[in-house]
């Protein structure tokens, strides 16, 4: 191998596979060779090699590799190229980023058994405890699946160290499924949660069923002070009987097994004596004539479950949550919630999606007991995410009821029935549309048929700390124009870093544009599917204004103008790089622009005489690359020593109607 590195400039058909043969035998004696010999490779020999090893050598090389100056990221990259297919593209700035990915995708799919053509090719590699412990410290979010219920078990017995593991690591709790807490064999699940909630450092709780009763029991004494009435007639009907049940199991689990395979860590903290798990699944008595003999109780499910070395039931922390998603939130879910809020104190972020339009009823008894919530001292709730709004109206009524919210984001989706407006709930009086707002970032994405501009240009002027602004979809009534937004923005935001506007018409506010970036400070600049240059006379010409302004941002690093049909004009697009004062620009999105492969061969050498001063991330997918591969190709070619390329496959026989439009 160090002979085959030496003649690096000779690279024929013979080396390449030599190399190639070479590589895959340190992947499969990786631990008979032992890290060290790989360590004593020549740096450019080992970044060659990085892309051939399992998952689990990566994870082990990467500290030491790293003390050295050497980055994994070809290698975590690979991986992901492998998983995903080489039609997507690799898009991560970092090695912990790709990392991360790799173990996130792969985590959930080995733990609970999925399969997928990576898993199968690898799985010898995969299915080890070695790759569950080195994913599992390395992410951050649990998907709870409750219908496979082995996993879950494992947890509690052979794989109870990988628990622990978890509890320390986990930072956010996902439920995909819909949780019986009539069954008992519910309680392995219900320990899970109340060992990543309550004992470990999870704060993060992301609800994907419409499941109340669920809902309510994850909520209980996790930040609120409310009780559920149905969920507290539960909870004590199962008290009476899980005492004894408590007994038993602390008596099942007196004898430990010293044969068991604990996988255990070489780290001290890592290390528990596992113990024998209790009978769950036995079915007594009492269960065969109808009654339960098992708790809900977080505190008594430790008693079951915790191994006679563990933490007493009088140890039991109570967790708190600080940020509550609800994707699948309906009224009866909001029923519950909207009871927990006002004494939710502790809730930093609440986010409620649902997947049908919200009734008027139900969001107005949000916004009260939001009002409630903040009219404490103790709120600390500064991020509201709420969709699917059936009016734009309702966005202002919550943000009144919010007034302490710094980041708000709101989806809203015109109802063809019901009125418009609810006449019951009090106006906001007109003293207070002038109160400065604390906002800070604001997101409204609209389907409406036409937009009330109104209500987004008071809130920008009642917003002076805005930072992040990001409006997509907003249609107009005919005459109207999309300026005045963009003249308030001018006028009233001036702390504005980013700017995101999407799927609406823009062709008719160049001046307003020009302005808007003459004296601004954004770092980040989004116009995707803004129909930019539909009435512009001079295409060329209007562009070259356009790149003329943003080359005097030199705060600005991020330009996306994606989907604005820019096609032969994209030549223009490389004068960012042009004269004395180049522009600072290091992303540049220009994908679904119907660019042409001798368009971009164009543009590939002009940014050769101009190229940019810092290496340029350059996304050019669902670009119709394949109607001359090979000018494209040599395009891609020129563009690498410059350009950190973003593609992936294109079939033109699919885009038939992107080509019409630009025809």
């Amino acid at each position: 191998m160090r002979e085959t590195a030496g003649k690096a400039d000779q690279k024929n058909p013979k080396e390449i596979c030599l190399k190639e043969i070479c590589f895959h035998a340190v992947r499969e004696h990786f631990t008979a060779l032992g890290i060290k010999a790989v360590l004593d490779l020549p740096t450019p020999l080992i970044t060659d090699l990085l892309p051939h090893l399992t998952v689990c050598q990566l994870d082990e090389l990467q500290p030491e590799l790293n003390q050295r100056g050497v980055s994994t990221y070809s290698g975590w990259a690979g991986i992901l190229q492998d998983m995903c297919g080489p039609n997507n593209a690799v898009d991560f700035h970092t090695e912990e980023e790709a990392k991360h990915e790799v173990m996130r995708m792969l985590f959930t799919l080995v733990f609970y058994g999925f399969t997928n053509p990576f898993v199968k090719r690898n799985i010898t590699n995969l299915n080890t405890p070695s790759f569950l412990w080195a994913a599992a410290k390395c992410i951050k979010h649990f998907l709870l699946i409750t219908s496979l219920h082995k996993p879950l078990q494992s947890l509690t017995a052979e794989q109870r160290p990988l628990l622990n593991i978890l509890e320390k690591r986990i930072r956010s709790v996902g439920v995909s499924q819909s949780i019986d807490l009539s069954k008992r064999k519910t309680q392995t699940a219900l320990y899970v949660l109340h060992r990543l909630l309550d004992h470990g450092v999870a704060k993060k709780l992301v609800v994907h069923v419409q499941c109340p009763i669920v809902l309510a029991w994850l909520l209980h004494g996790r930040g609120s002070q409310y009780v559920n009435p149905e969920l507290k007639i539960l909870m004590h009907s199962k008290k009476e009987n899980c005492i004894s049940q408590a007994v038993s199991a602390s008596a099942d689990r007196a004898s430990c097994s010293p044969g068991l395979d604990t996988r255990v860590s070489e780290h001290k903290d890592d290390q528990v004596i596992p113990c024998k798990r209790s009978k769950l699944d036995s079915v007594s008595v009492k269960e065969e004539s109808g009654k339960a003999n098992f708790t809900l109780d977080p505190k008594a499910l430790c008693r079951t479950f915790t191994s006679c070395e563990g933490p007493s039931a009088e140890a039991c922390p109570s967790g708190q949550i600080d940020c509550l998603e609800i994707r699948q939130c309906g009224s009866d879910s909001l029923r519950v919630l909207n009871s927990a809020l006002p004494t939710f104190f502790c809730l930093r972020s609440l986010t409620l999606h649902s997947f049908s339009t919200l009734m008027d009823s139900d969001v107005l008894g949000l916004a009260r007991a939001l009002k409630q919530l903040s009219e404490s001292s103790r709120s600390s709730l500064t991020d509201l995410n709420i969709g699917v709004l059936p009016y734009t109206k309702l966005s202002e009524i919550l943000l009144d009821a919010s007034p302490k919210v710094t980041s708000l984001h709101v989806e809203i989706q015109t109802v063809m029935w019901g009125p418009h407006f609810s006449p019951y709930h009090p106006r906001t009086a007109e003293s207070d549309m002038s109160v400065e707002l604390p906002l800070e970032k604001l997101t409204v994405k609209v389907a409406e048929l036409q937009t009330d501009l109104h209500f987004i240009t008071s809130v920008l002027r009642r917003s002076p700390h805005l930072t992040s602004l990001h409006i997509a979809g907003m249609r107009l009534p005919t005459g109207s124009s999309i300026s005045q937004l963009l003249t308030t923005l001018s006028e009233s935001n001036h702390c504005l870093r980013s700017l995101n506007l999407e799927d609406m018409k823009l062709s008719d506010c160049l001046p307003e544009i020009l302005n808007l970036l003459r004296d601004c400070k954004l770092e980040e600049l989004w116009c995707n599917d803004c129909r930019l240059l539909e009435k512009w006379s001079d295409k060329e010409g209007s562009l070259q204004q356009l790149v003329a302004a943003l080359k005097t941002v030199p705060s600005l690093h991020t330009l996306s103008l994606a989907q604005n049909r820019l096609a032969k004009n994209v030549c223009v697009l490389a004068e960012l790089f042009s004269g004395s004062s180049p522009s600072s620009v290091k992303r540049l999105d220009i994908s679904s622009n119907f660019i042409q492969p001798t368009e971009l061969l164009e543009f590939a050498e002009r940014l050769r005489t101009h190229p940019p001063p810092h290496r340029l991330t350059l996304d050019l997918r669902k670009n119709p690359g394949d109607r001359d591969p090979d000018t494209w190709n040599t395009a891609l070619k020129r563009l690498r020593p410059y350009c950190v390329l973003l593609v992936e496959g294109w079939k033109s026989t699919d885009t038939m109607v992107d080509h019409i439009s630009n025809m």
